[in-house]
């Protein structure tokens, strides 16, 4: 089901991609290049930017930065610009916490959610480089208890494979047990019991089949992941506010509180903790360090003059590898992602490189990359995502390009996430029955029952309600009788699903089926 998958997605790395990719978009007239026979025609694009283009859409930003805060409510954001591997923009804006004075500065330090994949990318590319892997080694190689549910899939399944999303699994694989407590390892053996699409030939956003490669790659150097991110990348490249750990980031005393929308205003209610899929999602970094990461990867892998990974290892991550959306009419524009990157083709015809990032207990982060002029930006906030931040690197991107922004980009990609946040579950919104079919007694529930996937799930009677736990750190649910044998539960916090979802609970023959641990099929638990 679509819209479980959307209630366990936390990290949102593809949204950004559908707008710079999209059709849609209606463009200024630009002036025409003509051809330079000294460039191969795939290195041409459709405009000039003038030379003083840059610097003016820099000076701009302070005003799109106010006009976002005062239109989103977000509490605080920092935006780096790098301009041919030199910061020409760097700052913070607002408070770190809703009711404290201490404010964003360019060393505050978010969480980057998913642009951690990308962060990341550039970790695999140094062992490439040091001849320790390839892209295409198959992780079982490295892994050899690592499978999936197709045993030639899983032999065969590379590196590339996972960080592209083109494995087969399902959106948002393993996601839902991370939420009931299981850990990476735990995770990763589970992902052999979901249903597969065709290998290679469909695109499905996955934290946790992507942070399977990074632990193959972790485990091959001998260390782990977090660890071999610091030697790699971040050390080499003086990023000393940056970690894959999350007990770093809390000890941080210049950091950015998550906030979740409470109403009409943002409140500190929340705090994601990403460990189990730190490639995919655990890293925390301040803007002057991403500036500096910018740098890097715009010089494609060399930073200050020195060569940190060889622009050969890092060239497969950063261009299009896979399909992420195809075109919807002959004359769109499709997306592409490479291993943890987005790629694109913006209206200017430039490639344009992104990747957004996202937990919805309280951050939103994005990164654009323009490529042909070494120019890029990140843009980190500390608010759940409602487009805030890829809105601001849009604009800053269409003042570069055209000279003016082009749409209204924070209400575009608002309508995008708006589904983010829909009550879940067949029964959101509607009224218990006024005369429901009575229940069993209460005792004729209570039991332990199995699931391969999810494991063991007990329902006890408690002041007259049944009480259902599951996960390895329980999520405690209270079910409510609906009708007959089918109770429900009203998920309590942003994590689990948005305000006003229920999941039904049905018990029948020995057996409980639960709604929202149902997305793949998988949501039925025997009575042992």
């Amino acid at each position: 089901m679509a819209q479980g998958r959307t209630r366990l997605s936390r990290s949102l790395g593809h949204l950004a991609l559908l707008f710079i990719a999209g059709s849609g978009l209606s463009s200024p007239a630009v002036a025409q290049v003509p051809f330079d026979a000294s460039r191969p025609p795939p290195q041409t694009w459709a405009n000039v930017i003038p030379k003083d283009r840059i610097e003016a859409a820099v000076g701009q930003i302070d005003g799109l930065a106010a006009d976002l805060m005062k239109r989103s409510g977000i509490p605080g954001l920092a935006v780096v610009v790098v301009h041919e591997g030199k910061p020409v923009f760097l700052k913070g804006y607002g408070v770190r916490k809703v009711g404290e004075r201490a404010t964003v500065d360019a060393d505050t330090v978010f969480q980057l959610a998913s642009l951690s994949k990308a962060v990341g990318a550039g970790v695999v590319a140094h062992e490439v480089a040091k001849g320790a892997v390839a892209w295409d080694t198959p992780v079982e190689q490295l892994l050899p208890w690592f499978t999936l549910n197709d045993p030639w899939v899983g032999a065969h399944v590379t590196i590339a494979d996972l960080y592209s999303h083109r494995s087969g699994l399902p959106d948002h694989a393993g996601d839902e047990l991370e939420d009931i407590g299981y850990d990476r390892r735990q995770v990763m053996e589970r992902l052999k019991l979901l249903p597969l699409a065709p290998f290679r030939a469909a695109y499905a956003y996955t934290n946790f089949g992507l942070t399977s490669a990074a632990e193959a790659i972790a485990t091959n150097a001998g260390k782990d992941w977090a660890t071999l991110s610091e030697e790699a990348l971040y050390k080499p490249l003086g990023m000393a506010s940056t970690s894959s750990r999350f007990a770093d980031y809390i000890a941080r005393p210049n950091r950015a509180v998550p906030h979740v929308r409470d109403g009409d205003h943002f409140a500190a209610k929340y705090q994601r903790q990403p460990d189990a899929q730190s490639p995919a999602g655990g890293v925390s970094s301040s803007v002057r360090d991403m500036g500096r990461w910018l740098a890097f990867v715009l010089g494609g892998g060399t930073y200050e003059t020195r060569e940190v990974v060889p622009a050969k290892a890092l060239l497969p991550a950063m261009r299009a590898e896979t399909i992420s959306s195809p075109a919807h009419a002959v004359d769109a524009r499709a997306s592409y992602y490479g291993f943890g990157f987005g790629v694109n083709v913006a209206p200017s015809g430039r490639v344009m490189i992104d990747h957004s990032g996202a937990f919805i207990l309280g951050a939103g982060t994005n990164f654009v990359l323009l490529p042909s002029e070494k120019l890029g930006i990140v843009v980190l906030t500390n608010a759940q995502p409602e487009g805030a931040a890829e809105a601001l690197s849009m604009s800053f991107m269409d003042l570069v390009q055209f000279g003016t922004v082009t749409r209204d980009w924070y209400a575009a990609y608002g309508q995008l996430m708006a589904p983010l946040y829909k009550p879940l579950g067949a029964l959101a919104g509607k009224t218990a029955p006024a005369r429901p079919a009575p229940a069993k007694p209460l005792s004729a529930y209570a039991g332990t029952y199995a699931n391969p996937y999810f494991g063991e799930a007990t329902v006890s009677e408690a002041e007259g309600r049944l009480v259902l736990s599951v996960g390895p750190k329980p999520r405690i649910f209270t079910l409510d009788h609906w009708s007959g044998d089918d109770f429900v539960f009203r998920p309590e916090g942003e994590e689990t699903a948005p305000a006003g979802s229920i999941s039904q609970v049905t018990f029948a023959d020995g057996r409980m089926k639960v709604e929202f641990f149902n997305d793949n099929g998988l949501g039925t638990f025997v009575r042992r």
